[in-house]
């Protein structure tokens, strides 16, 4: 992958790396002794001079993964040349591990960039749960990715609870710490960290209701836990959801993340990234 600018001042190749490229002086010092960064082609060292109209090209390469690339469906929902989203499906894992180096996200995507001839790696800003299905947003390389979580990023959910508020919109402040060992499970705790959830009615069923939640903290399992807490759990949430919420035919809990807002990473421009998977899951 390669990142290009046109210098519009004058100045040392260092300054623009550094500024207008936002490149780490750790990175800068590993690419140039690799010949990688170039000034109208050919390769410089960073104290080179750079004149207006010069084109500065920084070449960065990823390592190979250790899981295959794998060719399956993948709903994308913007690409350019820094990022990619997509729409992850509930039951699928992110990211390889140990124990099962196939079939998450994160080789279907290398799949893609495979079919379409892109030297792209896998670098994701949002971590969903295995059952949690919606937008994922990835970087291209790490150089992006390391911009992309400085970003002031909002994230929007839609999740069908059983029950729900008495109120239209609100807040849920209730601090979040880690149960007990072996439990890899959070609940509502005193000495929890601070957690706070905004929520709005989004549509009333019978004994459901569709809610938008816009976590202001970002603790794991923290919309699962804060609904739950409130007396309104997740439908079909196996870990904190009452015997009520488990209904037939869901296998898994309605949540989804359906927007993401932030600004892009190079460009600065606004990016607003929407999920085209509906929470509740054509149940209702």
């Amino acid at each position: 992958m390669e990142l290009q600018h046109t210098a519009a001042r004058e100045g040392r190749l260092s300054s623009f790396l550094r500024e207008e490229m936002a490149m780490s002086a750790g990175l800068m010092n590993r690419l140039k002794w690799q010949d990688k960064i170039l000034v109208n082609g050919t390769a410089q060292h960073t104290d080179y001079p750079v004149k207006p109209g010069d084109c500065i090209t920084v070449v960065l390469e990823e390592p190979k993964p250790e899981y295959p690339a794998e060719d399956g469906p993948l709903t994308i929902l913007y690409e350019d040349a820094y990022l990619l989203a997509v729409d992850k499906p509930a039951g699928m894992l992110i990211h390889p591990s140990r124990s099962r180096l196939t079939g998450t996200l994160a080789n279907l995507v290398l799949g893609y960039y495979r079919q379409t001839g892109q030297n792209s790696a896998f670098h994701s800003l949002t971590r969903l749960d295995r059952d949690t299905f919606g937008v994922v947003l990835l970087a291209k390389n790490s150089h992006v990715h390391t911009l992309l979580q400085q970003c002031p990023v909002q994230k929007i959910y839609h999740a069908l609870v059983q029950g729900g508020p008495e109120t239209d919109s609100g807040m849920i402040d209730a601090p979040i710490a880690r149960k007990p060992l072996p439990s890899l499970l959070r609940e509502v705790h005193p000495d929890g960290k601070p957690s706070v959830t905004e929520f709005t009615v989004l549509q009333r069923f019978a004994d459901c209701t569709l809610l938008a939640l816009r976590p202001v903290t970002g603790r794991t399992h923290q919309l699962r836990v804060h609904c739950a807490y409130m007396g309104y759990p997740i439908v079909g949430d196996p870990q904190y959801g009452t015997e009520a919420c488990q209904k037939p035919g869901i296998p898994h809990q309605l949540l989804c993340a359906k927007e993401l807002s932030l600004p892009h990473p190079i460009t600065g421009a606004s990016l607003v990234i929407t999920s085209r998977m509906d929470a509740t899951g054509g149940f209702l």
